[in-house]
Protein backbone atom coordinates (compact mmCIF):
# COMPACT_ATOMS: atom_id res chain seq x y z
CA UNK A 1 0.00 0.00 0.00
CA UNK A 2 1.70 3.37 -0.94
CA UNK A 3 1.92 5.55 1.88
CA UNK A 4 1.57 9.71 1.01
CA UNK A 5 2.17 12.93 3.01
CA UNK A 6 -0.86 14.83 3.61
CA UNK A 7 -0.14 18.44 4.67
CA UNK A 8 -3.96 20.08 5.10
CA UNK A 9 -2.24 23.70 5.95
CA UNK A 10 -1.59 24.01 1.95
CA UNK A 11 -5.12 23.25 1.67
CA UNK A 12 -6.78 26.24 -0.22
CA UNK A 13 -9.77 25.76 2.98
CA UNK A 14 -7.09 27.23 5.15
CA UNK A 15 -5.63 30.59 4.72
CA UNK A 16 -2.93 31.92 5.57
CA UNK A 17 -2.05 33.17 9.03
CA UNK A 18 -3.71 36.47 10.23
CA UNK A 19 -1.95 39.40 11.37
CA UNK A 20 -2.59 41.19 14.71
CA UNK A 21 -4.14 39.71 17.84
CA UNK A 22 -5.45 36.13 15.86
CA UNK A 23 -1.94 35.52 14.86
CA UNK A 24 -0.60 33.57 17.76
CA UNK A 25 -4.10 31.58 18.07
CA UNK A 26 -4.08 30.38 14.76
CA UNK A 27 -0.30 29.31 14.70
CA UNK A 28 -1.20 27.32 17.75
CA UNK A 29 -3.93 25.97 15.98
CA UNK A 30 -2.15 25.39 12.92
CA UNK A 31 0.85 23.60 14.50
CA UNK A 32 -1.81 21.27 16.47
CA UNK A 33 -3.83 19.93 13.09
CA UNK A 34 -0.18 19.56 11.55
CA UNK A 35 1.66 17.61 13.66
CA UNK A 36 -0.18 14.75 13.70
CA UNK A 37 0.39 14.82 9.44
CA UNK A 38 3.93 15.62 9.14
CA UNK A 39 4.94 13.77 6.23
CA UNK A 40 7.33 10.57 6.75
CA UNK A 41 4.75 10.16 10.25
CA UNK A 42 5.42 6.44 11.11
CA UNK A 43 3.45 3.84 13.55
CA UNK A 44 4.52 4.49 16.97
CA UNK A 45 2.90 5.91 20.16
CA UNK A 46 1.77 9.88 19.57
CA UNK A 47 2.41 9.47 15.58
CA UNK A 48 0.35 8.78 12.44
CA UNK A 49 0.70 6.01 9.68
CA UNK A 50 -0.95 8.04 6.67
CA UNK A 51 -2.45 5.93 3.64
CA UNK A 52 -2.74 6.78 0.64
CA UNK A 53 -5.67 4.68 -0.21
CA UNK A 54 -7.50 2.48 2.27
CA UNK A 55 -9.26 -1.30 0.46
CA UNK A 56 -11.07 -1.13 -1.84
CA UNK A 57 -8.80 1.20 -3.85
CA UNK A 58 -7.25 1.53 -7.50
CA UNK A 59 -5.31 3.65 -8.79
CA UNK A 60 -5.61 4.34 -12.87
CA UNK A 61 -2.41 5.30 -14.87
CA UNK A 62 -3.03 7.50 -17.97
CA UNK A 63 -1.37 9.27 -20.82
CA UNK A 64 0.31 12.19 -20.74
CA UNK A 65 -2.25 14.63 -20.03
CA UNK A 66 -4.72 14.92 -16.96
CA UNK A 67 -5.26 18.37 -17.72
CA UNK A 68 -8.03 20.46 -19.37
CA UNK A 69 -7.98 19.17 -23.04
CA UNK A 70 -10.28 19.37 -25.57
CA UNK A 71 -9.39 15.43 -26.84
CA UNK A 72 -12.58 13.33 -25.84
CA UNK A 73 -13.77 9.98 -26.63
CA UNK A 74 -16.52 9.57 -29.13
CA UNK A 75 -18.82 9.07 -26.32
CA UNK A 76 -18.27 12.57 -25.17
CA UNK A 77 -18.31 14.09 -28.67
CA UNK A 78 -21.54 12.42 -29.28
CA UNK A 79 -23.18 13.46 -25.99
CA UNK A 80 -21.53 17.01 -26.40
CA UNK A 81 -25.04 18.57 -28.04
CA UNK A 82 -27.42 17.18 -25.66
CA UNK A 83 -26.11 18.22 -22.49
CA UNK A 84 -26.81 21.51 -21.18
CA UNK A 85 -24.20 21.66 -17.61
CA UNK A 86 -24.99 24.31 -14.83
CA UNK A 87 -21.68 24.85 -13.78
CA UNK A 88 -21.92 26.59 -9.91
CA UNK A 89 -18.67 28.22 -8.27
CA UNK A 90 -16.97 27.82 -12.01
CA UNK A 91 -14.97 31.06 -10.88
CA UNK A 92 -13.17 29.03 -7.92
CA UNK A 93 -10.06 26.68 -8.29
CA UNK A 94 -11.57 23.28 -9.51
CA UNK A 95 -14.22 25.12 -11.36
CA UNK A 96 -12.81 27.57 -13.85
CA UNK A 97 -10.96 24.42 -14.83
CA UNK A 98 -14.17 22.36 -15.16
CA UNK A 99 -15.70 25.31 -17.54
CA UNK A 100 -12.75 25.56 -19.41
CA UNK A 101 -12.98 21.57 -20.29
CA UNK A 102 -16.58 22.20 -21.16
CA UNK A 103 -15.89 25.05 -23.13
CA UNK A 104 -13.39 22.77 -25.27
CA UNK A 105 -15.78 20.05 -25.51
CA UNK A 106 -18.76 22.05 -26.77
CA UNK A 107 -20.45 21.40 -24.22
CA UNK A 108 -23.09 23.96 -23.84
CA UNK A 109 -22.92 25.62 -20.40
CA UNK A 110 -24.40 28.06 -18.53
CA UNK A 111 -22.88 29.48 -15.33
CA UNK A 112 -24.22 30.82 -11.86
CA UNK A 113 -22.14 33.54 -10.37
CA UNK A 114 -22.03 36.65 -7.79
CA UNK A 115 -20.03 38.34 -10.56
CA UNK A 116 -20.77 37.71 -13.58
CA UNK A 117 -18.06 39.89 -14.56
CA UNK A 118 -15.43 37.47 -13.86
CA UNK A 119 -16.29 35.10 -15.90
CA UNK A 120 -15.66 37.51 -19.41
CA UNK A 121 -12.44 38.12 -17.59
CA UNK A 122 -11.67 34.04 -17.56
CA UNK A 123 -12.93 32.55 -20.28
CA UNK A 124 -13.37 35.39 -23.03
CA UNK A 125 -16.60 36.74 -24.33
CA UNK A 126 -18.63 33.54 -25.31
CA UNK A 127 -21.68 33.34 -27.43
CA UNK A 128 -25.07 32.71 -25.01
CA UNK A 129 -25.62 29.78 -27.02
CA UNK A 130 -22.26 28.38 -25.43
CA UNK A 131 -21.57 29.66 -21.85
CA UNK A 132 -24.76 31.74 -20.69
CA UNK A 133 -24.12 33.58 -17.20
CA UNK A 134 -26.59 34.06 -14.51
CA UNK A 135 -26.12 36.15 -11.71
CA UNK A 136 -27.31 35.07 -8.22
CA UNK A 137 -25.94 33.90 -4.67
CA UNK A 138 -27.17 30.51 -3.80
CA UNK A 139 -27.38 31.61 -0.42
CA UNK A 140 -30.16 33.36 -1.07
CA UNK A 141 -32.85 31.25 -2.27
CA UNK A 142 -34.35 34.33 -3.99
CA UNK A 143 -32.01 34.52 -6.51
CA UNK A 144 -32.38 31.29 -8.01
CA UNK A 145 -34.84 32.25 -10.56
CA UNK A 146 -36.41 28.87 -11.86
CA UNK A 147 -35.72 30.53 -15.58
CA UNK A 148 -31.70 29.41 -15.18
CA UNK A 149 -32.54 25.86 -14.55
CA UNK A 150 -34.74 25.90 -18.40
CA UNK A 151 -33.19 22.73 -20.24
CA UNK A 152 -30.38 22.10 -17.72
CA UNK A 153 -29.74 18.55 -18.01
CA UNK A 154 -27.11 17.87 -15.39
CA UNK A 155 -24.96 20.29 -12.60
CA UNK A 156 -21.43 20.34 -11.10
CA UNK A 157 -21.15 22.15 -7.83
CA UNK A 158 -18.06 23.19 -6.46
CA UNK A 159 -18.37 26.15 -4.11
CA UNK A 160 -16.60 26.34 -1.14
CA UNK A 161 -14.82 28.77 1.39
CA UNK A 162 -11.43 28.41 3.64
CA UNK A 163 -12.19 26.66 7.27
CA UNK A 164 -10.74 29.09 9.33
CA UNK A 165 -11.52 32.76 9.35
CA UNK A 166 -10.16 34.61 6.55
CA UNK A 167 -10.95 38.03 4.18
CA UNK A 168 -12.88 35.44 1.95
CA UNK A 169 -15.33 35.29 5.05
CA UNK A 170 -15.87 38.93 4.26
CA UNK A 171 -19.79 39.28 3.55
CA UNK A 172 -21.17 36.31 5.32
CA UNK A 173 -19.11 33.75 3.50
CA UNK A 174 -18.29 31.28 6.02
CA UNK A 175 -18.98 27.34 5.56
CA UNK A 176 -22.30 27.50 7.28
CA UNK A 177 -23.92 29.78 4.70
CA UNK A 178 -21.43 28.71 1.78
CA UNK A 179 -21.41 24.75 2.49
CA UNK A 180 -24.83 24.56 4.17
CA UNK A 181 -27.04 27.51 3.18
CA UNK A 182 -25.55 28.01 -0.46
CA UNK A 183 -26.34 24.00 -1.06
CA UNK A 184 -29.49 23.74 0.69
CA UNK A 185 -30.70 26.11 -1.44
CA UNK A 186 -29.25 25.11 -4.41
CA UNK A 187 -30.74 21.51 -4.22
CA UNK A 188 -33.61 22.78 -3.12
CA UNK A 189 -34.15 25.07 -6.78
CA UNK A 190 -33.23 22.06 -8.77
CA UNK A 191 -35.82 20.51 -11.06
CA UNK A 192 -36.07 17.07 -10.81
CA UNK A 193 -35.84 16.90 -14.03
CA UNK A 194 -31.61 17.27 -13.53
CA UNK A 195 -30.21 13.62 -14.88
CA UNK A 196 -27.17 14.09 -12.40
CA UNK A 197 -25.92 16.51 -9.47
CA UNK A 198 -21.92 16.43 -9.24
CA UNK A 199 -21.57 17.87 -5.95
CA UNK A 200 -17.57 18.55 -4.71
CA UNK A 201 -16.95 17.71 -1.18
CA UNK A 202 -13.85 16.66 0.92
CA UNK A 203 -12.12 14.15 2.44
CA UNK A 204 -12.94 13.94 6.42
CA UNK A 205 -16.38 14.69 6.34
CA UNK A 206 -17.15 11.57 8.02
CA UNK A 207 -14.49 12.42 10.76
CA UNK A 208 -15.04 16.05 12.02
CA UNK A 209 -15.43 14.93 15.62
CA UNK A 210 -12.12 12.68 15.34
CA UNK A 211 -8.23 14.23 15.45
CA UNK A 212 -6.90 15.69 13.25
CA UNK A 213 -10.02 16.71 11.77
CA UNK A 214 -11.90 18.11 14.64
CA UNK A 215 -9.37 20.62 14.44
CA UNK A 216 -9.91 21.34 10.85
CA UNK A 217 -13.65 21.45 11.88
CA UNK A 218 -12.99 24.06 14.37
CA UNK A 219 -15.90 26.26 12.47
CA UNK A 220 -17.58 23.31 11.39
CA UNK A 221 -16.68 23.19 7.78
CA UNK A 222 -16.37 19.63 7.62
CA UNK A 223 -19.55 19.35 9.08
CA UNK A 224 -21.08 21.75 7.00
CA UNK A 225 -20.16 20.36 4.18
CA UNK A 226 -20.98 16.15 5.70
CA UNK A 227 -24.74 17.85 6.44
CA UNK A 228 -24.72 19.53 2.75
CA UNK A 229 -23.95 15.84 1.41
CA UNK A 230 -26.88 14.14 3.15
CA UNK A 231 -29.37 16.40 1.73
CA UNK A 232 -28.23 15.92 -1.60
CA UNK A 233 -28.33 12.20 -1.19
CA UNK A 234 -32.03 12.55 0.54
CA UNK A 235 -33.13 15.02 -2.78
CA UNK A 236 -34.16 12.38 -5.40
CA UNK A 237 -31.61 13.69 -7.52
CA UNK A 238 -29.26 11.41 -9.22
CA UNK A 239 -26.30 12.14 -7.71
CA UNK A 240 -22.29 11.76 -7.57
CA UNK A 241 -20.39 12.90 -4.84
CA UNK A 242 -16.60 13.78 -5.29
CA UNK A 243 -14.31 13.92 -1.66
CA UNK A 244 -10.95 15.35 -3.01
CA UNK A 245 -7.93 15.40 -0.92
CA UNK A 246 -5.35 18.38 0.04
CA UNK A 247 -5.95 20.43 -3.56
CA UNK A 248 -2.96 21.36 -5.67
CA UNK A 249 -2.20 22.95 -8.99
CA UNK A 250 -3.70 26.58 -9.18
CA UNK A 251 -5.66 28.14 -8.40
CA UNK A 252 -5.50 29.71 -11.86
CA UNK A 253 -7.73 32.41 -11.10
CA UNK A 254 -5.33 35.30 -12.40
CA UNK A 255 -5.25 33.97 -16.24
CA UNK A 256 -7.32 33.63 -18.93
CA UNK A 257 -9.14 30.65 -20.74
CA UNK A 258 -5.85 29.72 -22.71
CA UNK A 259 -3.86 29.44 -19.89
CA UNK A 260 -6.59 27.00 -18.39
CA UNK A 261 -6.57 24.86 -21.95
CA UNK A 262 -2.23 24.86 -21.15
CA UNK A 263 -2.43 23.96 -17.69
CA UNK A 264 -1.17 20.11 -17.21
CA UNK A 265 -1.21 18.40 -13.71
CA UNK A 266 2.74 17.95 -13.69
CA UNK A 267 3.88 14.53 -12.78
CA UNK A 268 0.80 13.73 -10.72
CA UNK A 269 -2.10 12.52 -13.38
CA UNK A 270 -2.03 8.61 -11.98
CA UNK A 271 -5.59 8.61 -9.94
CA UNK A 272 -6.35 7.01 -6.70
CA UNK A 273 -9.70 6.47 -5.99
CA UNK A 274 -11.22 4.88 -2.43
CA UNK A 275 -14.87 4.59 -0.53
CA UNK A 276 -15.69 4.84 2.86
CA UNK A 277 -13.70 8.10 3.49
CA UNK A 278 -9.85 5.99 4.50
CA UNK A 279 -8.15 8.19 1.86
CA UNK A 280 -5.75 10.65 2.45
CA UNK A 281 -3.56 12.36 0.38
CA UNK A 282 -3.35 15.46 -1.97
CA UNK A 283 -5.14 15.82 -5.35
CA UNK A 284 -4.85 17.74 -8.85
CA UNK A 285 -7.20 20.37 -9.29
CA UNK A 286 -7.62 19.10 -13.16
CA UNK A 287 -8.02 15.65 -11.97
CA UNK A 288 -10.89 16.29 -9.44
CA UNK A 289 -12.34 18.62 -12.90
CA UNK A 290 -12.02 15.78 -15.39
CA UNK A 291 -13.63 13.28 -12.60
CA UNK A 292 -16.45 15.93 -12.17
CA UNK A 293 -17.19 16.04 -15.76
CA UNK A 294 -16.70 12.46 -16.68
CA UNK A 295 -19.02 11.10 -13.33
CA UNK A 296 -21.75 13.13 -15.71
CA UNK A 297 -22.34 10.44 -18.18
CA UNK A 298 -21.00 7.25 -16.20
CA UNK A 299 -24.03 5.35 -15.08
CA UNK A 300 -22.28 3.08 -12.70
CA UNK A 301 -21.38 6.83 -10.22
CA UNK A 302 -25.13 7.42 -9.82
CA UNK A 303 -25.26 7.31 -5.62
CA UNK A 304 -21.85 6.84 -5.18
CA UNK A 305 -19.57 8.90 -2.94
CA UNK A 306 -15.87 9.02 -4.18
CA UNK A 307 -12.40 10.08 -2.83
CA UNK A 308 -10.31 11.48 -5.01
CA UNK A 309 -6.76 11.55 -5.12
CA UNK A 310 -3.48 11.83 -7.48
CA UNK A 311 -0.10 10.26 -7.12
CA UNK A 312 2.81 10.37 -9.41
CA UNK A 313 2.44 8.52 -12.49
CA UNK A 314 -0.08 8.52 -15.29
CA UNK A 315 -3.17 7.68 -15.27
CA UNK A 316 -7.19 8.33 -17.40
CA UNK A 317 -6.71 11.28 -18.62
CA UNK A 318 -9.79 12.58 -20.65
CA UNK A 319 -10.55 8.57 -21.81
CA UNK A 320 -14.19 7.65 -21.13
CA UNK A 321 -13.22 3.99 -20.89
CA UNK A 322 -10.55 4.66 -18.47
CA UNK A 323 -12.53 6.73 -16.14
CA UNK A 324 -15.74 4.03 -15.79
CA UNK A 325 -12.51 1.04 -15.24
CA UNK A 326 -11.72 3.59 -12.82
CA UNK A 327 -15.21 4.30 -11.06
CA UNK A 328 -16.21 0.66 -11.71
CA UNK A 329 -13.11 -0.57 -9.49
CA UNK A 330 -14.36 0.55 -6.17
CA UNK A 331 -18.35 0.07 -6.63
CA UNK A 332 -20.24 -0.69 -4.15
CA UNK A 333 -21.79 -3.85 -3.74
Amino acid sequence: MAVACFNPMLSPLIPAPPSGRGRAAFLRVRAAFLAPLACGAVVGRGRWRLAAAADPQAVQEQPARTEVSGETGAAGASEASSKLVLVVGGTGGVGQLVVASLLSRKIKSRLLLRDPEKAESLFGKQDESVLRVYKGDTRNPNDLDPQMFEGVTHVICCTGTTAFPSKRWDGDNTPERVDWDGIRNLVSALPRTIKRLVFVSSIGVTKYNEIPWSIMNLFGVLKYKKMAEDFVRNSGIPFTIIRPGRLTDGPYTSYDLNTLLKATAGERRAVVIGKGDKLVGEVSRLVVAEACIQALDIESTEGQIYEINSVKGEGPGTDPEKWKELFSSVQST
